[in-house]
């Protein structure tokens, strides 16, 4: 059997000063991409000259190059979206532009899906770096509190069940199935598109993640998202933070993802929405209480805890005491 066409769909913008460094270690690859798509938002410095250049390099080495410039900047949520619906491979690869890909990362992970055929989303953990690429001596996982249980969880099937506590794809490392474009897209109002991808994938069929480092995740001052593992300080600082517009935020967020699976269509999306659902009320009790005295806010605290929900969609504890000690 044919292995599957394979894309990788690359954003750019403003890159250059970090932009060699992935480009040589996308054709350092032992399995090399069919397909690289680059969409460019509008770069003013050197970016496009370095992606002309690379687009011989890679044409010289078999490996066909879109290259397109956007008219206007469209942002990076919706560059990453013309991308994918642009590239033709069967398995989609997400690459940011100053990240830098291990040599095999494309070979192990079209292995994996490979051999689960019912696989449409597949992330890695990732090295944090800084922004010369040394090492910061933590990983994506490890920034994220990504716990063994969780990580069970995802590799048995139940990786929905993950998306509703929190979110654990980070983009740069996921590829997925060419089907999941024509599924997902276009990503809902106020999300990311890989929080997204992983919200509908996860829905609809298999997540799972490979627990090693595939790429350096490097960290400067112009990410558009970037990671750092919280210290116990921050933590206990952030537990009298003001929570309720982030709640509601999320709430919002919930509601068009609830509204997304009662319109899918698939086996099993009514009980995806009323999964969702049951978060989303959770968040608006949350985010309501903070209007109201702390000792008053007790009784909403307690029947929250008791039907699990603190437990199920949040940290546990920690946030009982973030409903508690917050200041809106």
């Amino acid at each position: 059997m044919a292995r599957p066409r394979t894309s990788i769909v690359i954003c750019t913008y403003n890159g250059a000063a970090y932009l060699q460094a992935q480009l040589d270690s996308l054709l350092g690859q032992t399995l090399l991409p069919d397909e690289i798509v680059v969409g460019d938002d509008g770069s003013t410095d050197a970016t496009m000259e370095m992606l002309a250049t690379f687009k011989a390099y890679a044409e010289q080495a078999g490996v066909t190059i879109q290259l397109r410039q956007n008219s206007q900047n469209l942002g990076y949520v919706e560059n990453f979206s013309v991308g994918l619906r642009q590239a033709s491979g069967e398995l989609l690869f997400l690459c940011d532009q100053d990240d830098v890909w291990y040599p095999d990362k494309l070979a192990r992970m079209v292995a994996a899906f490979e051999a689960k055929p019912g696989l449409l989303l597949l992330h890695s953990d990732a090295r944090l770096v800084d922004a010369q690429g040394a090492s910061l001596n933590f990983s994506m996982f490890e920034a994220l509190s990504l716990t063994a249980r969780e990580k069970q969880a995802i590799h048995v099937g139940a990786a929905f069940d993950v998306v509703l506590r929190r979110c654990f794809v980070t983009g740069a490392t996921a590829a997925i199935r060419c089907e999941l474009v024509d599924l997902a897209l276009p990503v809902a109002p106020e999300w990311i598109h890989d929080e997204w991808l992983a919200a509908v994938a996860s829905a609809v069929g298999q997540v799972d993640c490979i627990d090693d480092v595939l790429i350096d995740y490097r960290q400067h001052g112009a990410n558009q998202v970037g990671a750092r593992k919280r210290t116990l300080a921050m933590k206990w600082r952030e537990l009298a933070m003001p929570r309720g517009e982030q709640l509601s935020g999320e709430a919002r967020r919930l509601q068009r993802l609830e509204q997304f699976l009662r319109q899918a269509g698939f086996a099993g999306a009514v009980d995806r929405a009323n999964q969702v659902e049951q978060k989303r009320v959770h968040f608006e009790r949350r985010a309501a209480m903070g209007r109201r005295a702390r000792w008053r806010r007790v009784p909403t605290i307690v029947r929250e805890a008791r039907m699990g929900f603190y437990k199920r969609y949040g940290t546990g504890v920690r946030a009982m005491l973030r409903d508690l000690l917050r200041n809106d």
